[in-house]
């Protein structure tokens, strides 16, 4: 389960790389925008403010996104990414830190390019921190607890996604950038990823096998990113991008 209040946490730090994604589309005057892996929506209405007279269509597997989605305006409808397949008319095709969750996302990347109408705009962006010590850490506690997550060989690097995207025929544009994030609060990096990547150890663990597990990574990521004296913490954050746009324009 995703938690929506719990994802808004840091809701500005969060929404920085999607904007920085979409201001590389060129579009002008799409007719269908997709939102894939929409969540609560917030993000989701900036791009019917830019592209008002473009037909908006958002989905996301979570059934508490696709509510909280629907409450914020949005008329999302539940959907894995792996089902979604393009309408005739679409345009632009964004996905926001969905496809490090999907290991097949590579064949879909192909699949979509192939679908979607020449001159279409695809733009991904995920997340490539999987090296850092907060995900280091927490798949070192997880795993005394027999539990996985997600390593480096979740996603690819910006090249490898411009030469899968450029094999395609695609005109790509591919880059990586290091977020320095300012975080406040008691256990601020614990906090930020608890909304993400630590869901599957939450949803594994029972209410104080989870405290326990908290209680133990806490100690390391604050040893790790040491907390400021004004109470702040600085996170380094790496995030991958591609935006490509499909041959035939």
């Amino acid at each position: 389960m995703w938690d929506p209040a719990k994802y808004l946490d840091y809701a500005d730090l969060r929404a920085r790389p999607f904007h920085d994604l979409v201001a590389r589309i060129g579009a002008e005057d799409p007719r269908r925008v997709v939102d894939l892996g929409c969540g609560p929506g917030n993000l989701t209405a900036s791009l019917a403010e830019r592209w008002p007279n473009a037909t908006l269509e958002a989905s996301d597997n979570s059934p508490e996104m696709v509510k909280a989605a629907r409450e914020a305006g949005i008329d999302a409808r539940e959907l894995p990414v792996q089902d979604w397949a393009p309408e005739p008319d679409t345009d632009v095709v964004i996905s926001n830190a969905v496809l490090q969750w999907v290991p097949e996302h590579r064949s879909l990347l192909r699949r979509w390019t192939d679908e979607l109408p020449a001159g279409a705009w695809l733009a991904f962006q995920v997340p490539g921190n999987f090296n850092a010590p907060s995900h280091v850490l927490a798949r070192e506690v997880a795993a005394t607890w027999q539990l996985e997550l997600r390593d480096e060989s979740a996603v690819d690097t910006a090249q490898d996604y411009a030469e899968l995207l450029a094999a395609e025929g695609c005109a790509v544009d591919a880059w990586e950038t290091t977020y320095i994030q300012r975080l406040t609060g008691p256990d601020a990096v614990l906090e930020w990823i608890t909304g993400t990547a630590l869901r599957p150890v939450k949803a594994a663990l029972s209410a104080d096998e989870w405290a326990t597990f908290r209680a133990d990574l806490a100690q390391r990521l604050n040893l790790a990113y040491p907390p400021r004296s004004d109470g702040t913490t600085w996170f380094e954050f790496r995030r991958i991008f591609a935006v490509a746009r499909t041959s035939g324009s």
